[in-house]
C-alpha cells in the first residue's frame, strides 16, 4: 500500500484504539497513541509533498479498491476508494496534519484532567480522518463521505461536554444548519451525474469544459447548489449562525474546526470545482458578494462581543469571507494562500485564548479580564503576534495573503470596484475589533472578582503540561510570522482559470490602491487607541459592557438568530404542535386498521359452535346457487 493510501489510516487506527479501550488507557498512553498517529500523518504528508514537488506530472494517485458502479442513460461511472494528490490537496494536507498535530499536542495538555480524555482524543483523530478523506478524494462521492464525516465529528466535539444543555443545543444547531448546505450539495451532485455521467473530479472538470458553454443552465444550477454546500460548511451568509454558538466546545475544538479544517472545507470545494464555477460567472459573482457581506457582518458583530472566543469566531467568519471573495473574484491562488496563513494565526489565537481562559479559571468574559500583559507575559506576546497577523500588518503572513486578495479585486471582471471597497472596510473593522479585544483583555488592571488576580500559571511553567501548552503556541507563532514567505505554485491546478483571466481586459489600477490597502489597518489602530482609551487605561471595575439597542443588536449577530426563530423555527414548531398526531402517520395506519378489522371479523366467525358452522355453510351454498342461477 502506498504512502498516500496510508495517510488517513494512522489517525483511523488511533481512533479505533482510543474509542475501544476508553478510560482503561492512562493519560500518557492515550496521548502517545493520538499524538503519535498525527505525527505519522504529518511526517507522511511532508514526504508526499516532497515527492510531489519532484514529480514531473505534479500528481500522485492511490487506488485502494472499487466501491460501486452507477449507470444512467448517458453512461456509467465506477466509484473507487482512491486518493488524488495535487498542489491544491497538498496545501490542504499540510494544513490539516501540520496544524492538526500542534492542536493535538495542545489538547493533550488542555484536556488532561477530563475523565473522558480518551474519548475526546478519539473524536479529534476521527475528525482528521474525515478531513483527509475530504481533501484527498479523487471523486465527489468519497469527498461527500468526508464532508459528512466532518459534520458528524463537529457535532460530537462541540457537544463533548453534553452535561450542559447549552453545549448540546450548540452542537444540534451546528448539525442542523450545516445539513441545509449538505442537502444542497447532494442535490448538486445528483444533477452533476445526471448531466455529465461523471463523478471523478478530474473527469467532471474536463467533461464540464467540453459539454457546457459559459452561462449554460446546467452549469449555473449545479454551481449554485455546490455554493450552497460551501456556504453551510464555511459559515457564510445566510447559514453563518452556527459558528459563534459552536464556541461551546472545548477550546482545542474551536482551533481545530474553526481555524484549520472544517470551515475551510467550503473554500476547498469551490477551488476544487473551479472549472464548473468558471462556466457560471453569475454564481462566481454571488460567491464574491456573499463573502464580502459576510466579512462586513462578522466584523460589525465582533465589535460588540463580550466572550473572547466569540470575537475570534466572528473573526474566523470574516476571514473565510475574504477567501470566498477571492474565489468569486477569480483570485484562486490568493484565496488558497489566505486559507493557509489564516490557519496558522487563527489556531495561534484560539489556543492562546485557551491558555488565558485556563489561567483565569475558565473565565471568558472580556469585561472581567484586564491587566493580563503583566500576569501572563508569554501568552500576551503570543496573542499579540496572532493579532498582528490577523490585522495584516506589513511583514506578517496575513499581510501577504490578504494583500494578494485585495490587489486582484479592483481589476477583476467578476468582483468589481465595489467589492474592493468592501474588502478595505473589512480590513478597517478587523483592526478595530482586534484592538478592542487586546485593550480589554491585556491592558489596564485586572477587573472582576478578586480570584481572577490569582493566576495559577506558575505550575504551567514548571510542568510537562505547561510545556505541552506552550510548545505548539511558539511553533504556530513562527508559522504566523514567516508563513507568508512560503511559495505556493498552484498554476498546475488553476491553469484553465489563469488562461481565462489572461483573455480578460483588466482595468488599469490607480496608483493609490496599494497605499490605501496598507494604511487602512493603521487607521483602525489609531482610531481604536483614542476611542477605546478607557479600556486600556482603566484601573478599577468601572468598565461596563454596553447595553444599548445597537450594541445588543450587533452582539446578537445582527439579529439573524431571532429572524430565523420567527420566520422558520416558530412556524415549524407550531405546525408540529397542530400535527402532533402526525397526519401522514395516520394515513399509513389505515392499513393497520383495515387488517385489524378483518382479523376481528374472521375471529368472530371461529366461535367453535357446530350449528354456526353448518348454518354458514348452508348460507354459502344458497348464495353460490343464487349466483349460478343469475
Amino acid at each position: 500500500m502506498s504512502l498516500l493510501a496510508l495517510l488517513p489510516f494512522y489517525p483511523l487506527i488511533s481512533f479505533l484504539i482510543l474509542i475501544s479501550f476508553g478510560k482503561k488507557l492512562s493519560w500518557q498512553l492515550a496521548s502517545t497513541i493520538s499524538i503519535g498517529a498525527m505525527l505519522l500523518s504529518a511526517g507522511s504528508s511532508a514526504v508526499l509533498i516532497n515527492q510531489l514537488g519532484n514529480s514531473e506530472s505534479q500528481l500522485i494517485t492511490a487506488h485502494l479498491w472499487s466501491w460501486f458502479s452507477l449507470t444512467t442513460t448517458q453512461g456509467s461511472a465506477t466509484i473507487n476508494v482512491a486518493f488524488y494528490l495535487d498542489a491544491l490537496s497538498a496545501v490542504m494536507i499540510a494544513v490539516v496534519t501540520g496544524v492538526g498535530l500542534l492542536i493535538h499536542i495542545y489538547a493533550a495538555a488542555y484536556m488532561k484532567s477530563d475523565e473522558n480524555f480518551s474519548r475526546f482524543m478519539a473524536y479529534m483523530n476521527l475528525f482528521i480522518v474525515a478531513m483527509l478523506i475530504l481533501v484527498l478524494a479523487d471523486n465527489l462521492v468519497l469527498l461527500y463521505l468526508g464532508w459528512e464525516g466532518v459534520g458528524l465529528c463537529s457535532f460530537l466535539l462541540i457537544g463533548f461536554w453534553y452535561q450542559e444543555k447549552a453545549n448540546v443545543l450548540a452542537a444540534r444547531k451546528a448539525f442542523i444548519v450545516t445539513r441545509i448546505g449538505d442537502t444542497s450539495m447532494a442535490i448538486g451532485l445528483f444533477l452533476l451525474f445526471k448531466s455529465l455521467a461523471q463523478l471523478t473530479i478530474v473527469d467532471v472538470n474536463q467533461a464540464a469544459q467540453l459539454s457546457w458553454k459559459i452561462g449554460d443552465a446546467d452549469a449555473y444550477w449545479i454551481a449554485l447548489l455546490l455554493l450552497g454546500g460551501a456556504v453551510g460548511k464555511s459559515a457564510q451568509l445566510p447559514l453563518q449562525t452556527w459558528l459563534p454558538d459552536a464556541m461551546a466546545g472545548p477550546t482545542p475544538v474551536s482551533a481545530l474546526i474553526h481555524a484549520a479544517t472544517m470551515v475551510t472545507a467550503g473554500v476547498y470545494l469551490i477551488a476544487r470545482m473551479h472549472e464548473v464555477f468558471l462556466l457560471a460567472p453569475e454564481v462566481m459573482t454571488y460567491t464574491a458578494w456573499l463573502g464580502a457581506l459576510t466579512l462586513l457582518l462578522a466584523g460589525v458583530a465582533a465589535l460588540a462581543q463580550h466572550d473572547i472566543k466569540r470575537v475570534l469566531a466572528y473573526s474566523t467568519m470574516s476571514q473565510i469571507g475574504y477567501m470566498m471573495l477571492a474565489l468569486g473574484a477569480g483570485a484562486w491562488s490568493a484565496g488558497v494562500f489566505h486559507l493557509m496563513t489564516h490557519a496558522f494565526f487563527k489556531a495561534l489565537l484560539f489556543l492562546t485564548a485557551g491558555s488565558v481562559i485556563l489561567a483565569l479559571h475558565h473565565q471568558q468574559n472580556l469585561f472581567k479580564m484586564g491587566g493580563l500583559f503583566k500576569k501572563l507575559p508569554v501568552e500576551s506576546l503570543l496573542f499579540i503576534i496572532g493579532l498582528y497577523c490577523l490585522v495584516a500588518l506589513p511583514g506578517s503572513s496575513g499581510f501577504f495573503s490578504k494583500e494578494a486578495i485585495i490587489a486582484e479585486l479592483w481589476s477583476s471582471p467578476t468582483a468589481g470596484q465595489g467589492l474592493w471597497y468592501c474588502a478595505i472596510l473589512g480590513a478597517l473593522l478587523t483592526s478595530i475589533y482586534s484592538c478592542r479585544l487586546f485593550f480589554l483583555a491585556f491592558l489596564g488592571k485586572a477587573r472582576g472578582n478578586s480570584n481572577l488576580e490569582q493566576h495559577q500559571d506558575g505550575h504551567q511553567e514548571n510542568s510537562s503540561q505547561g510545556h505541552l501548552l506552550r510548545l505548539p503556541l511558539i511553533l504556530l507563532a513562527l508559522l504566523s510570522l514567516f508563513g507568508g514567505l512560503i511559495s505556493l505554485d498552484l498554476s498546475s491546478v488553476f491553469s484553465s482559470a489563469i488562461a481565462t483571466q489572461a483573455q480578460t481586459n483588466f482595468i488599469n489600477e490607480p496608483s493609490w490602491l496599494h497605499t490605501v490597502a496598507i494604511v487602512t489597518p493603521f487607521i483602525g489602530i489609531v482610531f481604536s487607541w483614542f476611542y477605546f482609551k478607557s479600556y486600556r487605561e482603566n484601573s478599577c471595575d468601572n468598565i461596563k459592557s454596553s447595553t444599548g439597542a445597537i450594541s445588543t443588536f450587533c452582539k446578537s449577530g445582527l439579529g439573524f438568530d431571532r429572524l430565523y426563530q420567527y420566520v422558520l423555527v416558530r412556524p415549524y414548531c407550531c405546525i408540529a404542535k397542530i400535527n402532533r398526531r402526525d397526519i401522514i402517520d395516520q394515513v399509513l395506519m389505515l392499513s393497520a386498521w383495515y387488517t385489524k378489522l378483518w382479523y376481528e371479523v374472521l375471529s368472530a366467525s371461529q366461535n367453535g359452535s357446530l350449528r354456526w358452522y353448518a348454518a354458514v355453510i348452508g348460507i354459502g351454498v344458497v348464495g353460490l346457487a343464487g349466483v349460478v342461477a343469475l
